[in-house]
């Protein structure tokens, strides 16, 4: 299987400064990443809140080393804030955090990454909108939960991502369905060990159903984050079992991929969330789109061969 090595091929310095020198490299993470700048991105937000699109956006970058550069991942979000409020569109565009671009791994980072966190969600709110905590290891994932678990006693709206792949998900799927949440189910696209996660793909996909079925039946808010035809006609096939209406659960999916199927699903009226990300710290967050789907590596490397 490619995308384990592709995963970790995402930690290697050495493979790093190999692709990011690529002369075709920027041409295909444009695909996944269009813009470095908030003033790069605001025409996307335009053209697809025009559209009847919603989004949610992410500010690229995971390997924070100081606690600076931690205060700085803050300020990007609350600068995208800002330009969100201008434009009007709180209430069309959310936002997606990793915690560990607010110190996580850091000394003291539980403590480092709620503090930073915080005025995020706080300035979201003001404009109406809301944020999204993202999954990554399992390693990192109490902290999450338990920063989520905080956040929503000021501000209930706020989201978490759970990863349909490993073990734990079933039983925090229960957990966050009965208390309301609004949740993000994915795949997974960390590589994680035997011991944590499911391997095949197969039982991913049913682990996916099991924890989606729960979710739907629960008081929160799905979300279905998947670009897999089946799995949107199963979400959609339970959305009906468990009685939700069209604006009580979403479907997202990541800019760059399917956006035929963006358009359709809006056009019927279902509420449809691009998950659009930005800046300059693109290389783990690409890498990680490679490993997702062989079909992305394939667009790769074509256009690797094509230009080369």
């Amino acid at each position: 299987m490619l995308g384990p090595v592709i995963l970790a091929a995402s930690r290697s310095d050495r493979m790093r400064r190999l692709i990011s020198a690529a002369p075709v490299t920027k041409q295909v993470v444009d695909r996944f990443i269009p813009g470095e700048t908030v003033d790069d991105i605001v025409p996307i937000i335009e053209e697809r809140t025009a559209r009847g699109l919603e989004l949610t956006m992410d500010v690229v970058g995971e390997d924070i080393t100081t606690p600076d550069e931690a205060r700085a991942a803050r300020d990007a979000y609350l600068a995208l804030v800002g330009r969100l409020a201008e434009l009007g569109l709180g209430e069309r565009v959310e936002m997606s955090v990793k915690l560990s671009m607010f110190g996580q791994a850091l000394e003291g980072g539980h403590e480092l990454a709620l503090a930073n966190v915080r005025p995020v969600v706080e300035a979201a709110a003001a404009i109406g909108t809301t944020v999204t905590l993202d999954a990554e290891d399992h390693t990192t994932l109490d902290s999450m939960f338990a920063i989520h678990e905080e956040l929503r006693k000021d501000f209930p709206q706020t989201g978490c991502v759970i990863q349909a792949y490993l073990f734990r998900t079933e039983a925090d799927a229960r957990r966050l369905a009965a208390s309301g949440s609004r949740v993000r189910v994915v795949k997974g696209a960390y590589k994680e060990p035997a011991e944590v996660a499911y391997q095949q793909k197969h039982e991913i996909d049913k682990a996916y159903v099991r924890v989606l079925r729960t979710l739907m039946e629960g008081e929160g808010y799905p979300m279905i984050g998947s670009h897999d035809p089946r799995l949107i006609s199963i979400a959609q096939e339970l959305a009906r079992r468990a009685g939700r209406k069209l604006d009580e659960y979403e479907f997202q999916m990541l800019y760059g991929i399917r956006g035929d199927e963006h358009l359709r699903l809006a056009a019927e009226g279902h509420r449809m969330r691009v998950y659009t990300a930005y800046g300059t710290d693109w290389y783990g967050y690409f890498m990680r789109r490679l490993a997702e789907k062989p079909a992305n590596l394939r667009f790769f490397l074509r256009s690797m061969v094509s230009t080369g």
